[in-house]
């Protein structure tokens, strides 16, 4: 495993992470031994980073993941970076809050549910533009006063909403969207983004010494190299809300996915380790959100870091990607 520190947040952590979405049963093929054993896959290939919110099945991922930690006592061992913000009634419809009443709520429920008595990184998963943000950052400095939390990260925020935030607490990493085909989205399923990755965030975590941890590194399986045809989820599926899977985006996202494939069948190398090493490969990168619907997915991601794509293969690559850069 390759780890890397940056200046605000001074820990070693594992640039291949595990992301905890579909712990939480809202993908196809989740359970919760198949969950146990790609959380032994993952620490058996020396991940030490994941990444889990409340609102993942609605607070069944952090549940699971804390029954496991306590089973097998690697809690010491791993980085939690949880979040905040999105709570839920009992429709299971979301709405943002970063009050402190909410907060002050949200992490002693995540904190029950992991069995841990403190977070790593605790990120404020999406704006809550009806709150200000001066109470959200007064409330997130009590937390780190009580030691419920270490460090403080932003997840989809404009680099706008960032620079207000640090003149009121320090920022240590932030969170966005990005993959070879979302560079700059301006869309997460239904969810306008505020931000541009690629053109906005990489250049300010660089310059600020902030982790920087992209998530959706594989498209939600679009980039696997698997997909040999259009949407085939069932019903239960959460990214059947997702509208780049339906027409008309899903063509064009789709065929330029099997241009990746043909490339990756001609060197050699299956297009998932293509496109974990064209993120693994920029700087800025401090640790990749992964998911994995089984250990063997787990593993593959692992194997991104048995080599690298040369100078001359990014090139060819950027000639397949590049009409998605601005997309």
């Amino acid at each position: 495993m390759i780890y890397r520190k940056v200046e605000k947040v001074k820990e070693n952590i594992s640039v291949i992470g595990i992301g905890c979405w579909n712990f939480g049963g809202d993908w196809d093929g989740s359970s919760d031994k198949n969950t146990e054993n790609i959380i032994m896959a993952a620490l058996d290939g020396g991940i030490n980073f994941f990444d889990i919110a409340p609102v993942y099945g609605f607070s069944h991922s952090e549940t699971v993941l804390g029954h496991i930690m306590k089973r097998y006592g690697f809690r010491n061992k791993i980085l939690i970076a949880s979040k905040c913000g999105l709570r839920w009634d009992k429709n299971r419809k979301t709405r943002n809050d970063l009050s402190r009443k909410s907060i002050l709520w949200e992490i002693d429920q995540s904190l029950s549910r992991l069995q841990t008595d403190h977070i790593d990184i605790y990120q404020l998963h999406w704006p809550d533009h009806a709150t200000p943000i001066e109470e959200t950052a007064e409330t997130l400095k009590e937390l780190k006063k009580a030691g419920k939390i270490r460090y403080v990260g932003l997840s989809n925020y404009s680099q706008e909403e960032v620079k207000r935030f640090e003149q009121l607490m320090e920022v240590n990493s932030q969170q966005s969207l990005y993959n070879m085909l979302e560079r700059n989205t301006s869309s997460y399923h239904n969810i306008p983004l505020e931000y541009k990755t690629e053109e906005e965030v990489l250049p300010y975590v660089k310059e600020h010494g902030q982790a920087f941890l992209p998530y959706s590194p594989l498209f939600q399986g679009l980039l696997s190299g698997k997909w040999k045809d259009k949407n085939h989820f069932s019903k239960q599926d959460i990214r059947n809300e997702n509208p780049k899977f339906s027409e008309p985006a899903f063509s064009g996202y789709f065929e330029t996915a099997q241009k990746l494939k043909a490339y990756a069948d001609a060197i050699g190398h299956p297009l998932n380790e293509i496109a974990m090493n064209w993120l693994r490969q920029k700087e800025e990168v401090t640790t990749i959100i992964a998911g994995a619907s089984n250990p063997e997915q787990m593993k593959q991601n692992l194997k991104c870091l048995e080599w690298e794509l040369t100078p001359q293969m990014l090139k060819e690559i950027e000639t397949i990607i590049e009409p998605y850069k601005y997309l």
